[in-house]
């Protein structure tokens, strides 16, 4: 559990390559009791300390981007059966799908024992050339506007005790 239970902390992970998933991830993190951490600076001990997560990244080649991969290559042994139970969430950049990042980190969560508190979010940006898919990308304010709501919403709920 946190550190410190009176001001339970809602870690959110997040990696981009085209700017989407940053976006969305800053977003999020406005919620009072979120903090924004990249994946490659991501600690096994961090993520104790932790109440919940919101894990923010995009979509490759129909997977997790490799620096998300990455981070749960590193974290995964060293955490399990250490939290479990624990709150999460999910925001999925893609560029025609995402369903499949989306379902392989559902799969690693639910090794770890998580517990889903929220729908998945996947932001569709119908990038399908080259061209369009490395492109820095510019998210709209409403997405921007649901991901804002989704980091309250789970930290509101860490705060409240619901998770």
């Amino acid at each position: 559990m946190p550190s410190d239970p009176a001001s339970p902390e809602l870690l959110v992970i997040w990696h981009s390559r085209t700017g989407a998933s940053a976006q969305m991830a800053r977003a999020a993190a406005r919620a009072k009791g979120a903090v924004l951490i990249r994946a490659r600076e991501v600690e096994a001990g961090r993520m104790l300390d932790a109440a919940g997560y919101l894990f923010v990244g995009p979509e490759n080649l129909a997977s997790l981007s490799g620096e998300m991969k990455e981070m749960f290559d590193r974290t995964y042994y060293p955490l399990l059966g250490r939290i479990e139970g624990r709150p999460y969430a999910t925001i999925i950049a893609a560029g025609s799908d995402g369903e499949n990042a989306q379902r392989q980190l559902d799969r690693i969560a639910t090794g770890w024992r998580l517990k889903r508190v929220a729908e998945p979010k996947i932001a569709n940006f119908d990038a399908q050339t080259p061209e369009e898919i490395l492109a820095e990308k510019q998210v709209s304010e409403r997405i921007l506007q649901e991901c804002a709501e989704l980091g309250e919403g789970i930290a509101e709920g860490l705060r409240m005790g619901i998770f």
